[in-house]
């Protein structure tokens, strides 16, 4: 029998330290985003959510929708297998192919999240490239810092977007006989900011480095066809790019896109993508249908970024701190203080109908707590208002 004791400690030192996470139940209404109801303990409510990674509400789209209903009728529910055992439909290939012609790549490869790509394909590309030493930027996401660990690699950890740093770095692995591979991000999600990617390009063209970008939150976002910062920066020179298809993409899953040889040999040797069912075929139809949509509709891209301006904006006129690095579409407040934050987000949802999640450790640094906002098209200008007049007065009866 299992001796809960170390479990039950384990959680009250969480809750003790205001890192305890609580998930709330909300079921979004098609057709009513970016509104939702809340399940909360005591009453059932309407909501408007803050938090979304549905960043342009593509979840709600009806070309994505009807794309889904029309596979789900013809295939079925699920894949009925792994890739290599029949569970590769034509779906597959054809998302594939899309996404590679979105990056401008030669192939892309299909797993069934970006955290399993990110994870599996550094992973794989240790088993490729003995020699390989990751460089990783000290900010990257929580699955790229696993599969690092994973592969086994020698790895360097440089400062946040310190490009000295970084070749310092790269100077170290070249001379002593390692395969440098800069893995960095192109929107940081919790603090907004975006990296310096042709910078990092020009060092690792110098240095004969691979370059390897999470581009999760980016991709739909950006560029004139929604591939991500690189396009809109003209940046072709990235070897691997990360992407999401959960995001603003609407449903879920995750890829990789690169040389043909590249993906063809991790494809061949990532067992997180060999040895697990395929994503579902009604899943890769939305998300082809939703690639396919938000490279002809950059005006949405265009609303979101409005969206983002706007909200900060108004969050400065009402002397709510902004994150000083916040570049981006994501709109951090700094709170500080983790029982704070957990206490102002449940007041907002509780007496103003407002949800956002609150952002503690260890996602974020100790003392840099925050509640991150996501706006979106879908956001009215009333709904803003209405959301700075509620986090003033949290804010005030906090502090």
């Amino acid at each position: 029998m299992i001796d809960k004791k170390p479990f039950q400690q384990k959680l009250e030192q969480l809750k003790q330290e205001g890192k305890y996470r609580v998930f709330n139940d909300i079921l979004r209404e098609r057709g009513k985003f970016p509104q939702a109801i809340w399940y909360g303990k005591y009453a059932i409510k309407e909501i408007v959510n803050w938090c979304s990674n549905d960043y342009l509400g593509m979840g709600q789209n009806k070309t994505v929708i009807d794309a889904m209903h029309t596979a789900l009728e013809q295939t079925g529910a699920g894949s009925g297998g792994t890739r290599n055992i029949g569970g590769t439909s034509h779906y597959h290939v054809a998302l594939e192919h899309e996404l590679a012609t979105l990056h401008s790549k030669g192939g892309a490869l299909l797993y069934s999240s970006a955290y399993v790509a990110n994870e599996w394909t550094l992973i794989s590309l240790k088993s490729i490239v003995p020699n390989i030493v990751f460089l990783s930027d000290s900010m990257n996401h929580a699955s790229l810092i696993q599969g690092i660990r994973h592969s086994g690699a020698d790895k360097k950890i440089w400062q946040h977007n310190d490009l000295e740093d970084l070749e310092d770095k790269l100077k170290e692995v070249t001379t002593n006989g390692g395969t440098p591979c800069v893995v960095f991000e192109s929107v940081y999600s919790m603090d907004g900011d975006i990296s310096p990617i042709s910078e990092i390009c020009d060092l690792a063209e110098r240095y004969d480095a691979m370059t390897y970008i999470d581009e999760v939150h980016a991709v739909g976002l950006y560029g004139s066809t929604g591939a991500g910062v690189c396009e809109k920066l003209g940046e072709g020179r990235v070897d691997i790019v990360n992407g999401t298809l959960g995001k603003a993409y609407g449903v879920t899953g995750g890829y990789i896109a690169g040389d043909a040889d590249v993906i063809d040999a991790v494809r061949s040797v990532a067992s997180g993508f060999i040895f697990t069912t395929s994503l579902s075929p009604v899943i890769c139809a939305g998300a082809l249908a939703s690639v396919k949509f938000l490279k002809d509709h950059p005006e949405l891209r265009d609303e979101h970024q409005l969206a983002a301006r706007k909200l900060k904006k108004k969050f400065e006129r009402a002397g709510l701190e902004v994150h000083e690095n916040a570049t981006s579409h994501i709109v951090p407040v700094m709170v500080r203080d983790p029982f704070k934050c957990k206490a102002m987000s449940d007041a907002l949802l509780n007496e103003y109908g407002i949800y956002v999640q609150p952002i503690n450790y260890p996602t974020v640094a100790e003392g840099t707590e925050r509640l991150r906002f996501a706006p979106t098209p879908f956001h009215t200008d009333a709904m803003m208002s209405e959301l700075v007049s509620a986090l003033r007065k949290v804010f005030d009866e906090q502090n």
